[in-house]
């Protein structure tokens, strides 16, 4: 399995850092995506990807919760650094209207601008959507056939996941497809497993039975179990799929 979406290098994690990569290889995880937040979490994340140089790789983007008066001036640093670290992505961007409405202009011209350097540099792009699905969606329009990527932490219904799909995007599946209130089943059920990638959004969104604890990649293993349950496959077909979709919409040529 691929986590496409850890947070690994966040504080969290300082202390067994290296017991949890541990844990996740045991579990069958063989590679982490790491997507960056913003200016402030880019020395944790580089330094992440040098402790485990073989087993991570980064996605580079400006988070829309951090989107703010200077967010053009971070964006300017952000780009730099693309050209440094050689990253599998732009992410993790978006728009978040749930946590503050403040910046909702400068946020859609923050994930168009950045929408742009996925289509320029031929990088997928990972999305955070968060109760901004059809503004989301009408920045896609304008790219439509220019850029790939996911929807981060799919949630949504069958229509929202349909149009995604045709938009030429992969549907990032973690930990909510295991709560008990979670429509999600029902919801992937009327799709194909090639439309997905499995994640963690560790440390958040730990799936049951670890509901209330941090999240990590090991735990991943229970929404894999979750999706074998909804497909009505074996789990090692789920594994196969998800980790072929993985390595063929980051370009992992490094993992086989």
């Amino acid at each position: 399995m691929i986590d496409t979406h850890s947070h690994l290098y966040l504080e969290e994690f300082d202390e067994d850092r290296s017991e949890v990569v541990e844990r996740a290889k045991l579990s069958g995880v063989k590679h982490l995506i790491l997507p960056n937040v913003d200016l402030e979490t880019v020395p944790s994340l580089l330094a992440t990807k040098k402790q485990f140089p073989d087993y991570c790789s980064v996605a580079m983007g400006l988070h829309p919760t951090s989107v703010g008066n200077d967010y053009q001036k971070d964006l300017q640093e952000i780009e730099r650094l693309f050209l440094d670290e050689n990253p599998v992505a732009i992410g993790e961007v978006g728009i978040d209207l749930y946590w503050d409405k403040t910046f909702v202009k400068e946020q859609i011209v923050a994930f168009e601008q950045q929408l742009q350097w996925a289509a320029d540099l031929h990088l997928p792009i990972i999305i955070h959507n968060r109760e901004a699905t059809n503004e989301i969606l009408s920045s896609l329009r304008k790219f439509v056939g220019k850029v790939t990527g996911v929807f981060h932490c799919f949630s949504g219904n069958e229509t929202e996941a349909k149009t995604m799909l045709d938009f030429g995007f992969k549907l990032g599946i973690n930990g909510i497809v295991t709560f008990k209130k979670s429509t999600l089943p029902q919801v992937l059920s009327k799709l194909n497993i090639n439309d997905l990638l499995i994640e963690t959004d560790m440390p958040y969104l730990s799936p049951t039975p670890y509901r209330g604890k941090r999240n990590e990649s090991a735990y991943m293993l229970q929404t894999a179990l979750k999706l074998s349950e909804i497909f009505e496959v074996d789990l090692s077909e789920i594994k196969r799929v998800t980790t072929k979709n993985a390595i063929t919409l980051f370009q992992l040529t490094e993992v086989s």
